[in-house]
């Protein structure tokens, strides 16, 4: 038995502790700076179209999650900045048909930039 009550907060992130970071390496740093790159062509030409962001399945907990365009924006510079990765949880009751995987935005995005734009190839690099 107890004498006073419990912490319901004991265990907790404690935010005033300074957090963890990663340095990328700088092959690593390039392999974001080109995903966040991408990532931001497919916002381009995929928002308008209706489409909310990217849908991953996740090897670390089993899960599908569904990251809107500016979360997972967000969470490639926060990789930039040095910070650890953010903890990441499902999102609450997405449609997934308006959430595309990362090799289907990129293969519409490929072809709506080579062919989409009036029909002639254009160079993307």
């Amino acid at each position: 038995m107890h004498d006073e009550p419990l912490d319901p907060f004991e265990g907790e992130a404690n935010f005033d502790e300074p957090q963890p970071t990663i340095e990328l390496d700088p092959c690593e740093r390039a392999e974001v700076q080109e995903d966040l790159h991408e990532l931001e062509t497919f916002a381009r030409i995929l928002q308008p179209l209706g489409y909310l962001g990217i849908v991953m399945d996740c090897p670390e907990c089993d899960d599908t999650h569904y990251f809107s365009w500016e979360l997972m924006t967000a969470n490639l510079r926060h990789l930039l900045s040095g910070a650890a990765p953010l903890v990441h949880e499902p999102a609450f009751g997405p449609d997934p048909d308006r959430y595309l995987s990362w090799e289907y935005a990129r293969g519409y995005a490929d072809a709506w930039l080579r062919y989409g734009s009036g029909g002639a190839a254009a160079d993307t690099h």
